[in-house]
């Protein structure tokens, strides 16, 4: 089996050559592709809004290839740097030849774009001699040797020997960076993957105990700076530590993105005062915090707002009474404070009525789910996504503290929210990536421990290919991730790869969640199997923090108005 398999791969520099070359002719490909959805997509020289919405189809494929060339030289940058430090190994070879290979198969013959919807270079407005043009000898070779049923196979013969870590290969991160995956990991495991299962199938809150083990941890603190109590660390770390909780649960890896949106709005417009009253009590997990965003029938539709705060009252003794609705809300009942969008401009339409409240609440139960004046909710029974709960909620008088309008200002509540989008959206991926490293090991395993036909199932190849698929394109997923935190890191405008991140990692997640079922068979059905569970809950991630055809859309426009 090694003979037959590495001998269809070049050796390891000539395969990192040969993906980099390829990488060039693809962004080539990009952008005659951008060009010709930018034409398509103009009116008198500009782009327009309306023929985006009727060019969905051509303005979301753009988006996907924009991706998928992404994925391709994230992953070779990858390698390389792997190359440098001389842990390049051959498991490392497999998965850039098998992730990089199918890719651009892909590119050329089609992108799957959801599970009935695929789009071709033809979509987007790219003619045959163009695409021909850009389908070079590097392109060729690499579809011909990267993703082949000998790569799969040594692949999969490697990853049965490995001893169960975090990634199948390395993750590229340097040793502080997988210190405190190793630290996550451990408390993970001992505290988190035991008890998981039993906490989505009765629908229970995550403990406590759980949460306070967190903030010891310094999860809820992790990127606030340290002259607020914070841990001050990079973005990348924070997809470290996502990824590693939502390996174990979903719930547990999703109670940080509460903590990073609440600090992020804070410390991007909050005033002095509020960043030094609220900021250490987020990050010591003194408090925890929820978001209070969509309404009933609005979804991304933002502008569409109506939930109303009015102001009473003057100088100490003003506050504002909130009015209206709110739904999947996740987590509003044990909230000591909910970062809540309101219209306070009721004669201003759109975004510019819009602000941001800090509205403090007292901590509820099950008995007792909302113990404050003017608020009630109902719980939303949900598929997967548990262990936090989701609500509707009501307000009608809500009270909120007049000093707990976000920054002191009215009007600037969308703009403050639009802030931290790409930190959620980086968040998100990491957690995508975190469930389809779970999906793929239950898969692994049970492919290992279940007989048939006197011999493990992972022996067939139709279920040792879902297997290595899955580890290929979960390394492609990280490095976007990973990527995405560098960018943030850097301080640079990153929407578009946040975007892209999220996208693709949504997808793998649900892609790798479906395959590790169908490799459990009829007991993958069963709600006793871990399986069912990481079904459930992958499915959430390409809907909330921008549905992926939102997600799309964003990223088109951003491509076609010139997004580097």
């Amino acid at each position: 089996m090694s003979q037959v398999a590495t001998a269809t791969l070049p050796a390891a520099s000539d395969l990192i050559s040969l993906v980099s070359r390829v990488s060039g002719d693809l962004e080539a490909l990009q952008a005659a592709a951008t060009s010709a959805v930018r034409a398509r997509v103009s009116e008198n020289g500009k782009v327009s809004a309306a023929r985006i919405d009727a060019e969905q189809h051509a303005a979301h494929g753009l988006s996907w290839l924009a991706t998928y060339v992404t994925g391709v030289r994230e992953a070779a940058g990858w390698a390389q740097r792997l190359s440098d430090e001389g842990r390049f190994g051959e498991v490392e070879q497999l998965l850039l030849g098998i992730a990089a290979g199918e890719y651009t198969a892909q590119i050329f013959g089609g992108i799957p774009i959801s599970q009935n919807e695929m789009v071709r270079l033809g979509d987007l407005g790219v003619d045959a001699a163009t695409v021909a043009g850009h389908r070079t000898a590097a392109v060729e070779e690499l579809i011909a040797i990267g993703n082949t049923p000998a790569t799969r196979l040594r692949l999969v013969a490697l990853m049965k020997d490995m001893d169960g870590g975090s990634s199948i290969g390395a993750t590229g991160l340097d040793e502080t960076l997988e210190a405190i995956r190793s630290e996550m990991k451990r408390f993970a495991d001992a505290e988190v993957v035991p008890h998981a299962h039993q906490w989505h199938l009765k629908n229970q809150y995550i403990p406590l105990d759980v949460v306070a083990g967190m903030a010891q941890l310094g999860v809820f603190g992790l990127t606030i700076p340290e002259e607020y109590g914070g841990m001050g660390l990079s973005k990348v770390s924070m997809c470290v530590v996502s990824e590693e909780l939502s390996r174990a649960y979903i719930g547990v890896g999703s109670l940080g993105t509460r903590s990073e949106i609440a600090a992020e709005l804070i410390l991007g417009g909050g005033t002095d005062a509020q960043k030094q009253h609220w900021l250490p009590k987020i990050a010591s997990g003194e408090i925890l915090p929820t978001a209070v965003f969509t309404e009933p029938n609005t979804g991304s539709d933002l502008a569409s707002l109506r939930t109303r705060a009015v102001k009473e009252g003057e100088g100490d003794a003003a506050v504002w009474k909130v009015y209206g609705n709110k739904t999947w809300i996740t987590h509003p009942v044990r909230a000591d404070v909910m970062t809540m969008l309101v219209r306070t401009r009721p004669d201003v339409a759109g975004y510019r009525g819009l602000s941001l409240l800090l509205a403090e609440k007292p901590r509820g139960d099950d008995a007792n789910p909302f113990p404050v004046d003017g608020l009630t909710g109902g719980e939303i029974e949900v598929l997967g996504y548990r262990g936090m709960k989701e609500y509707e909620l009501a307000f009608d008088g809500f009270e909120v503290k007049g000093e707990n309008l976000l920054g002191g200002v009215e009007g600037e509540g969308f703009r403050q929210l639009m802030q931290t989008f790409e930190s959620a959206r980086i968040q998100t991926a990491a957690r995508a990536v975190g469930v389809a490293q779970a999906a793929l090991e239950v898969g692994l395993r049970y492919a290992q421990e279940r007989i048939q036909f006197a011999k493990p199932i992972i022996s067939f190849p139709r279920v040792s290919d879902k297997l290595a698929m899955m580890a290929a394109e979960l390394m492609i997923a990280r490095q976007l991730t990973y990527f995405a935190g560098r960018a943030k890191d850097e301080g640079k405008r990153c929407d578009l790869e946040a975007g892209m991140a999220k996208l693709l990692a949504a997808r793998i997640a649900w892609s790798n969640a479906d395959n590790a079922l169908q490799i459990h068979g009829g007991n993958g059905f069963a709600l006793e199997y871990t399986v069912s569970r990481l079904l459930c809950d992958a499915r959430i991630l390409s809907i909330f923090e921008g549905a992926a055809e939102i997600q799309a859309q964003v990223i088109a426009r951003r491509l076609i108005e010139g997004g580097n």
